[in-house]
């Protein structure tokens, strides 16, 4: 039985214009970028006053902030899906591509040039650590034989970044490698850097895939 609605007219409506708003800044995010986005732009846009607009949205950085968190929990709740299909890392890489290629404007938000002056808060910060998690319990579970290397011995005293979680150094190595060069092929394929170069973009992310694993897992070049 579907759960019963007992907000009031008021409150469905107000949550109706923020879901608007937050389609049109996005719309706005694709042609301009995030660091132009307006919320006056915005309101003319829906025929409203900027007043009015800012009765749903305090600031461009209250918006921005809704956008990042609707941007990470999509993401998150993406990878957790495919994590208790039993994903493992290569799946959930794929899950990682194919999120970005549907929502390229939220991934480049999430995952492209900063917006100058804006400060994530916590509660952003807890989203984006259950991605982390997600993919070092996935590390965790592949077999490694790589012997130590000197950024291991380094991540042993500098793993804030993983919030806690576990995993041994050479984990932490494997899913930082893991992350950076998986999101940098991400980042140029949706930036348009491929494009003319006569290849085909989801072959060399694959590629990649490859080589990360057996460089990782057999004490390859990449130890």
């Amino acid at each position: 039985m579907a759960e019963m609605d007992t907000r009031t007219p008021r409150e469905r409506y107000r949550t109706q214009v923020r879901a608007e708003i937050k389609e049109h800044a996005w719309e706005q995010i694709a042609t301009t970028g995030a660091t132009a986005l307006s919320l006056n732009a915005i309101a003319k846009h829906m025929g409203m006053s900027g007043p009015a607009l800012y009765r749903y949205y305090a600031s461009r950085d209250e918006l921005i902030t809704e956008l990042i968190r609707d941007a990470y929990r999509s993401l998150a709740d993406t990878l957790h899906s495919a994590s208790l299909a039993g994903a493992d890392l290569t799946v959930l890489a794929h899950a990682v591509r194919g999120w970005a290629l549907a929502h390229p404007q939220r991934y480049l938000l999430i995952y492209g040039t900063p917006v100058p002056g804006y400060h994530a808060p916590d509660a952003i910060t807890l989203i984006s650590s259950e991605i982390m998690a997600i993919l070092l319990d996935a590390c965790a579970a592949l077999p490694s034989d790589s012997p130590a290397t000197p950024f291991d011995a380094h991540l042993a005293d500098h793993r804030d970044w993983a919030d806690g979680h576990p995993a041994p150094p050479a984990v932490l190595h494997r899913a930082l490698s893991f992350w950076t060069r998986l999101h940098g092929v991400l980042s140029l394929e949706l930036a348009g850097h491929f494009t003319g170069m006569g290849f085909d973009p989801a072959l060399l992310f694959a590629a990649e895939l490859d080589d990360l694993s057996a460089h990782r897992g057999d004490g390859g070049p990449g130890d």
